[in-house]
């Protein structure tokens, strides 16, 4: 009677493990439409810079973006760092979620 039910207990447990090595293993995916362009930016920057290594010395127009966009740009990602961004309460499990009293 207590070899059964050790037996038991011990298959019960193996059951449970293989249930939870299967919950973590289904958390874990490869992620191809990240990974496939993974670096691009960089390879494209390092060839500019092959095709043109001179090309900061130039006063010559960057291509993509008028100059008054890119100088708004500027100061929207520059006014970014003067003031850290408000804190936010993620979950809210029944408490206020405005600020008037």
């Amino acid at each position: 009677m207590k070899n059964s039910s050790i037996v038991f207990a011990t298959t019960g447990l193996l059951i449970l493990f293989a249930i939870f090595a299967l919950f973590t293993l289904a958390g874990c995916s490869t992620t191809p439409n990240y990974d496939a362009r993974f670096g691009d930016a960089v390879r494209e920057a390092r060839q500019a810079m092959i095709i043109n290594p001179d090309a900061g010395k130039t006063a010559d127009q960057a291509f993509g973006m008028d100059g008054k966009s890119a100088h708004e740009a500027v100061l929207l990602y520059q006014g970014t760092f003067e003031a850290p961004s408000p804190a936010t309460n993620v979950i809210n499990i029944g408490g206020k979620t405005g600020g008037s009293k």
